[in-house]
This record gives C-alpha cells, sequence and structure tokens, in this order.
C-alpha cells in the first residue's frame, strides 16, 4: 500500500484518484488560513513554481482541527490564498487529519511516520509545544499531526519520503524536494 491507493476530494465534490499523480514528487500540506504558519503559503507557492515543470506537485488539504484556524467554505478558503498568496498548486476539500474522521489518507500517513519534534529554531516552537501538550498529553509518543502545516514528502512511486513538522525550516523542506526530484 501506498499513497497512490487513496482517492480524496477536490473542493467542489469530485473524487481524485492520488494514483493520477503517479510519476510526481508530492508534497501533502495540512493547512490554514488563520495559523501563525500561514505565511509559509507563499514559501509552498514560490517552490510550486520553481519546481513543478520537474514533475513536482502540492496537495493542500485545509483542517480546522487545530484552535479552528482554517474556518470558512472550500471556496472562502480558495480565495483566501489565491488572493494573498497567489496560490496555484491543488487545494482539496476541507478534512480533518486525526481522529475517528480523518480520511484514509491522513490516517495512512499518520500511522507510517512519528513525530520528529519541532525545531528549536522556530520562535513558534515555545508558543506551539505548550498548546500541543494540552491538547495530547503523549504527543511525543505517537504520529497524530500536532498541528497546521505539517507535511508530508511522497517520492515518484508514492512512498513516503520524509515527514515535516510545521516548525521545520522551509529551506529544509525545499532541499528534500530538490533531492526527490
Amino acid at each position: 500500500m501506498n499513497v497512490y491507493d487513496f482517492t480524496v476530494k477536490t473542493m467542489d465534490g469530485k473524487d481524485v484518484v492520488l494514483s493520477s499523480y503517479k510519476g510526481k514528487v508530492l508534497l501533502i500540506v495540512n493547512t490554514a488560513t488563520e495559523c501563525g504558519f500561514t505565511p509559509q503559503y507563499g514559501d509552498l507557492e514560490a517552490m510550486y513554481k520553481e519546481f513543478r515543470e520537474k514533475g513536482f506537485e502540492i496537495l493542500d488539504f485545509p483542517s480546522n482541527q487545530f484552535h479552528g484556524q482554517a474556518p470558512g467554505s472550500d471556496g472562502e478558503i480558495h480565495a483566501f490564498c489565491t488572493g494573498r498568496f497567489g496560490v496555484t498548486f491543488e487545494q482539496f476539500h476541507k478534512i480533518d487529519v486525526n481522529g475517528d474522521d480523518a480520511i484514509p489518507l491522513y490516517k495512512y500517513l499518520t500511522e507510517n511516520t512519528s513525530f520528529g519534534g519541532f525545531s528549536e529554531k522556530s520562535e513558534l516552537t515555545p508558543i506551539l509545544e505548550p498548546i500541543v501538550q494540552e491538547m495530547d498529553e503523549k504527543y511525543k509518543e505517537n504520529g497524530k499531526i500536532k498541528w497546521n502545516f505539517t507535511k508530508f514528502l511522497i517520492s515518484r512511486d508514492g512512498e513516503i519520503i520524509k515527514r515535516f513538522e510545521p516548525t521545520d525550516s522551509m529551506t529544509e523542506v525545499k532541499e528534500a524536494v530538490k533531492a526527490a526530484l
């Protein structure tokens, strides 16, 4: 089993079989429009523009599970992202990434990766850690998504290469994408 075995919903409710991305390097990201990490949309769009011709795709899954930071409809989220950050990569239907209602793709991603810890270099880590610990006392011991903008790098053959936490440097993410291409 790999990422290509899953089907997800577009913002307008249509099914997309992820095997349609075979041969491409993917970055799967759970996002939010009202988060301290929301400016990463700009970094993601720049990365997408730089690498899309080499077979790179970003799959954006808005999620409102972390302190309600992705309010609004799919259309409102899309309008915000295109208007503020010029996003052109694929945005999908708002989802749950954890719990009983998590979509199967995210259950697979979280069951097959581990939490890598929050970066000590990020100015948001001291703010984020106590919030996450309050939500899940054993957060360091499980693969659940901890916050918005967790990223999964997927190889051209649908296998998970690496998980990036939201506090990881976007330069590090970009270098990993470049190596995967």
